[in-house]
């Protein structure tokens, strides 16, 4: 999609509210199974189908009462927590300190629209949105009690993801872990247009002019919770190449906003790449661009505002990529690769904090858990949020 489509998606008002819901659970064979996407593939209006011949063959399992549910999965060496929930999405903020969730990425509003028909279709949320923020101390003690104990569900999925869930139902600690995040501010760390979709959602149900005492099944959507501070994500880079553009288009457009550009050996360029240095090649040469950042400004943003504005005949497109090596296979004289850093968590949540966006694809927050661990009907009648 064209870029210039990007929009800043909504944004919801707190107090920040993460109510429990029964969950739809993918028995653990089928989690992290390759084939579990033929279930949520097209006609999406026959998932809720499929999804019950799999409950009628024991695939899959629904909680008979609504809970919070704290996930633990661990992948790669990373072990992440977070509390997964349906999260409030009724009320906009109608000022700056109002905002409850922070996007930090424009959405293309044709992507969120389809997303919000795919899951009325489905009359599922089948993935968590991932969201992250700083926790408090309570919080963080009330969690820390219910790991303690062992867990409701525990499994080695298809994928190698190890997963420990609790269900939280106990009154007084819901009350004490809802009291912890109502005044929370969160980052979307993945799944900003599934969150423009839950707006849609909302918005279409409002439309309706339902009454007070009808089911508000989409004034919610699934999210899960994690806190930066006990059990981080890790946030990598995402690389660039730039096509139709020379290392040579690249250097002047560089010095033409008065940053500075230097031909280096490979390992010195690679050895130089931090938030103020990025190393770029065309597959046999080999510089850095040293940047001269404003205070709080990321270097992605720097690249995408201010450098490639200048460039004279490009780029054609530009590319994205998770690893170095992907990045690097695609350089050729006519493609620049730009490996890129990392912006730290502080750094985003701070630009969010500001009501910037970051250019496209500026953040890979990882690891994220497989598909199917937890899910959302949108059917009335469920049990809380549902």
């Amino acid at each position: 999609m064209d870029a210039s489509t990007l929009v800043t998606p909504p944004y919801v008002a707190g107090p920040l509210r993460l109510e429990p819901f029964p969950a739809l659970r993918l028995a653990p064979a089928r989690v992290g199974n390759p084939t579990t996407g033929r279930a949520f593939a097209r006609p999406y209006k026959d998932v809720s189908a499929r999804l019950s011949r799999w409950q009628g063959r024991g695939y899959l399992r629904r909680d008979a009462e609504p809970a919070l549910y704290l996930h633990e999965y661990t992948a790669g060496g990373i072990t992440v927590r977070g509390l997964v929930g349906a999260l409030d999405v009724s009320h906009r903020a109608t000022r700056p300190e109002e905002r409850a969730v922070l996007p930090h990425e424009g959405i293309h509003p044709a992507q969120a629209d389809e997303l919000a028909d795919r899951m009325e279709e489905m009359q599922l949320n089948p993935a968590p949105i991932l969201l992250v923020h700083r926790g408090t101390e309570r919080q963080r003690r009330l969690l820390a009690e219910v790991a303690q104990r062992a867990p409701d569900h525990a499994f080695t999925d298809r994928g190698q993801q190890q997963h420990r869930i609790w269900a939280i139902r106990e009154p007084e600690l819901l009350v004490g872990i809802a009291e912890e995040l109502a005044p929370s501010r969160v980052l979307i760390a993945d799944g900003h247009h599934r969150y423009a979709a839950y707006l849609r959602l909302q918005r279409r149900q409002a439309a309706q002019h339902r009454s007070e005492t009808a089911p508000r099944t989409r004034d919610f959507g699934l999210a899960m919770l994690v806190d930066q501070d006990d059990t981080p994500l890790f946030l990598g880079p995402i690389h660039r190449t730039l096509t139709a553009t020379s290392l040579s288009d690249l250097r002047d457009a560089v010095l033409a906003v008065g940053q500075r550009f230097e031909a280096v050996a490979q390992s010195d360029a690679v050895a130089a790449l931090s938030p103020t240095c990025l190393a770029a090649t065309d597959g046999s040469t080999w510089a850095i661009i040293m940047l001269d950042l404003d205070d709080g400004e990321a270097a992605v943003e720097m690249l995408h505002r201010r450098i490639l504005p200048e460039l004279a005949h490009g780029p054609a497109s530009i590319g994205y990529h998770h690893s170095v090596e992907d990045a690097l296979a695609k350089a050729r004289p006519d493609q620049v690769a730009v490996l890129m850093p990392a912006p730290s968590v502080d750094l985003v949540l701070a630009i969010a904090a500001q009501d910037r966006l970051l250019p496209e694809k500026a953040t890979s927050f990882q690891p994220k858990p497989s598909l199917g661990v937890l899910i959302r009907t949108l059917h009335a009648g469920a049990g809380g949020p549902s």
